[in-house]
């Protein structure tokens, strides 16, 4: 009785492969996300170039764009590159921005000498800056009173 229904089974399978290759034979060229045909060759898209500069903010508590290419920083669980320059120890001599205050406080309000693991990494709030169009429409204004 077991053999019957595994052959049963099995018999099941492999029609159902066979039917389902022939349905995917059947609609026609396969095509990229692009909606090209996967052989055409596409030209590769457009670089967009970093913008030098600080990017004025559009409403408070906004956190700044990043002025400078983060192309070659390492952020990970044990190196964050960012603080070479930012952390309050570097950023005086280095003439860099300091991080706010807030980035020392863990989540009990505890003030710590070094960055919160909260705010370790910085990518998840501050994005570079490049002269790109936007990927999605957006009618925002900026505040009047920052």
């Amino acid at each position: 009785m077991k053999l019957k229904a595994i052959a049963g089974i099995a018999a099941l399978a492999s029609t159902l492969m066979v039917s389902g290759l022939v349905l995917a034979q059947s609609t026609g060229a396969v095509k990229s996300l692009r909606g090209a045909d996967v052989e055409t060759e596409l030209p590769a898209p457009e670089l967009y170039r970093q913008q030098e500069g600080r990017e004025v903010r559009n409403y408070r508590q906004q956190p700044p764009v990043i002025p400078h290419s983060m192309d070659q920083y390492q952020i990970d669980l044990r190196t964050n590159q960012c603080l070479a320059c930012h952390d309050w120890s570097t950023a005086g001599e280095r003439g860099a921005p300091t991080l706010s205050m807030t980035h020392y406080l863990d989540r009990d309000g505890t003030q710590l000498d070094t960055v919160a693991g909260t705010r370790w990494f910085c990518n998840q709030c501050h994005v570079s800056q490049a002269d790109a169009p936007a990927l999605v429409g957006n009618t925002f204004e900026a505040s009047a009173s920052q």
